[in-house]
């Protein structure tokens, strides 16, 4: 019987310094996924941080880095979602970013069900940007695993392709 072998990418895995506070709000559902991709950003971003859950209204830690001097938006592209390049935050205010990590459906669950996130303002990415992560299929032509999706946020955000473009 063929058996596949297991591979381990976390020694490829490189540090990129940035200050932009980063949280992936992650699915349970998404936790123990072998080829997923949020622990990738987790690993490459000092600021990046990763909460477990589905319903993030009385989540503490989140609620806490929302009341904190950071000024956060989700990326998701609800209908009034401004282009990232062009999200600025109050005067005197850091910007940061929330991704979703899930299935399409399971994100959309996820925001549905957190007040906290429906308060947000609401950024997107262009719409011409195209996903290289072949292990998992996105049921939309222009999907992004979760790494992409963040590494082309930060890029936008802070008007550099390097270091974080994929």
């Amino acid at each position: 019987m063929w058996q596949s072998l297991k591979a381990c990418i976390c020694q490829l895995i490189t540090r990129i310094d940035s200050d932009i506070p980063l949280i992936v709000l992650q699915h349970p559902s998404e936790v123990k996924q072998a080829v997923g991709t949020a622990r990738i950003l987790s690993l490459s971003l000092p600021n990046c941080r990763i909460i477990v859950g589905e319903d993030f209204t009385d989540n503490a830690e989140l609620n806490a880095l929302l009341q904190s001097d950071i000024a956060f938006a989700l990326l998701y592209p609800a209908d009034d979602a401004k282009p990232i390049e062009t999200w600025e935050s109050q005067p005197g205010m850091q910007r940061g970013l929330i991704l979703l990590d899930g299935t399409w459906r399971k994100a959309f669950k996820m925001r549905q069900l957190s007040e906290n996130l429906k308060a947000l303002p609401c950024v997107a990415l262009g719409e011409t940007l195209k996903g290289n992560y072949r292990i998992r299929k996105s049921p939309k032509a222009d999907g992004l695993s979760t790494v992409e999706a963040g590494f082309y946020a930060l890029s936008a955000m802070t008007g550099k392709t390097e270091p974080f473009l994929p």
